[in-house]
């Protein structure tokens, strides 16, 4: 499984100038290695792109995305990892999904496609990311 981040599925769906070039390879070339994967977190991200839940699940159907749940060990990591972000100086308060989904791909011992490779290389080291 390879859990897709939601910069990713932006820049393709809006068609980013300088991103989406990249994005589309990318998941084109994952998708024939591996399943491709989001979380709770990623859609609720995504959602604010949509007018209706079912615009949203059909486009998610058509690049051939699952969802996957988060397990409670994954929950567990974001908090720590994210008190452990707070404790170092961070200020940011819209970073938590960043925790959620790296967490998520640590827990579940798979990949991560994105863009924002900094904070998921700081706070969970041991996630292989495919970035630019």
């Amino acid at each position: 499984m390879l859990l897709v981040d939601t910069n990713v599925l932006i820049d393709v769906l809006q068609d980013d100038p300088t991103w989406a070039d990249w994005s589309v390879a990318q998941l084109r070339a994952q998708a024939k290695v591996h399943a491709l994967s989001i979380n709770p977190v990623i859609y609720a991200e995504l959602s604010l792109n949509f007018s209706h839940v079912e615009m949203l699940d059909k486009t998610l159907e058509k690049m051939r995305l699952s969802m996957s749940e988060l397990p409670r060990p994954a929950l567990f990591l974001a908090g720590k990892a994210f008190a452990q972000y707070r404790h170092r100086g961070g200020k940011g308060n819209n970073v938590l999904a960043d925790f959620f989904i790296g967490a998520h791909a640590a827990v579940a011992g798979c990949s991560l496609l994105t863009r924002d490779s900094k904070r998921y290389q700081s706070y969970f080291p041991t996630v292989k990311l495919i970035a630019p």
